[in-house]
């Protein structure tokens, strides 16, 4: 009955009927169980990615509400790795945020100054997601086909979700390690070898 459900499983019982239920796919259990995250400094490119994900609860801080004081954003590795990316990048970074600030400093409200904005610009965010789509969720972004932020940010999400509820998400992420053969119509060409290589960032 559904008064059972609310005895103690042991570790065993829980672990069975866990496999059984993904084996299965009777996976609307999963949905019971819900994880919060607090996620600060992604880019707003990153963060746009994220919302995409509709089974989920976000609160983002506002660019309405909160000026951006001072000039905070994400540089991307591939930009970093050149002096001349780097120069352009921080360049245009620049000038984005003077021309936020002087629109400001005319009496431009920060919801319409906030449009020179770059997508590089941290934002922070609180998410809330069910365990199913959270296995979603690492089944496409945790996929070295996914942009490199989101990526990370799913690595760094798995790590906490997988340590507060290892029988949940033991073999979540992407089908090469999920499945050992990559689901991809384009795939990239160099998988995961194990479970160790994706929780590595390898």
């Amino acid at each position: 009955s559904a008064s059972d459900l609310a005895r103690e499983f042991t570790l065993e019982e829980a672990a069975r009927l866990l496999k059984h239920l993904r084996r299965s796919g009777h996976l609307s259990p999963f949905e019971h169980a819900s994880f919060v995250f607090a996620v600060d400094g992604i880019s707003r490119a990153c963060s746009h990615q994220l919302v995409r994900h509709r089974i989920a609860s976000f609160s983002q801080q506002s660019q309405r509400y909160v000026r951006a004081e001072k000039p905070e954003f994400v540089v991307p590795p591939t930009v970093s790795s050149s002096s001349a990316a780097e120069r352009a990048f921080l360049g245009a970074m620049d000038d984005a945020y003077s021309a936020y600030a002087d629109l400001l400093a005319q009496g431009i409200p920060e919801e319409d100054a906030r449009y020179v904005l770059p997508n590089a610009c941290q934002t922070h965010l609180v998410v809330t997601m069910n365990a199913r789509e959270l296995l979603h969720f690492f089944a496409l972004r945790l996929c070295k086909r996914a942009q490199w932020e989101i990526r990370e940010l799913a690595r760094q999400m798995l790590l906490l979700a997988g340590g507060n509820a290892p029988l949940l998400f033991e073999d979540a992420g992407p089908s090469c390690v999920v499945d050992g053969k990559c689901r991809e119509s384009r795939p990239c060409g160099h998988p995961y070898s194990n479970r160790e290589d994706l929780l590595a960032g390898r």
